[in-house]
Order: C-alpha cells, then sequence, then structure tokens
C-alpha cells in the first residue's frame, strides 16, 4: 500500500495536471472563436465555416458568441 507521502504527491500531481488542462482548454477555446470570427469577417458563412470543421453552423455561431 502506498505510503503517505507517495499518496500525497499523487493529490498534488492529479491537481496540477487538471489546472494545466484547464488553462490549455480555455486557450484552445478562445484560439478556435477567434479564428471562426475571422473567418467570418473574411466573407466565410457559418456554414462555410461550419464545413470546413465538421460542425454544424449553429455551433458555430454559438462558438463564435462565447457560449
Amino acid at each position: 500500500m502506498p505510503n503517505d507521502a507517495e499518496r500525497k504527491a499523487a493529490r498534488k500531481e492529479v491537481r496540477a495536471a487538471q489546472k494545466q488542462f484547464e488553462r490549455e482548454r480555455k486557450d484552445s477555446q478562445r484560439a478556435r472563436r477567434e479564428a471562426f470570427a475571422k473567418a467570418q469577417k473574411a466573407g466565410l458563412s457559418l456554414r462555410e465555416i461550419a464545413e470546413e470543421v465538421g460542425l454544424h453552423h449553429s455551433s458555430v455561431a454559438g462558438i463564435i458568441e462565447g457560449k
């Protein structure tokens, strides 16, 4: 059975991994939202953007709106 130090280290490691995951997810979501908005400003329709990324156009609209 793992000792207390190993358990404490494991808890710290999973908390750090979760924080990193959340930070990277937020960064990725922001980058995607910005890219979609830029494509829309460049003249692509929501349907065209959706087709490029394999999403429904209403999902693309929600992403651009930050939902």
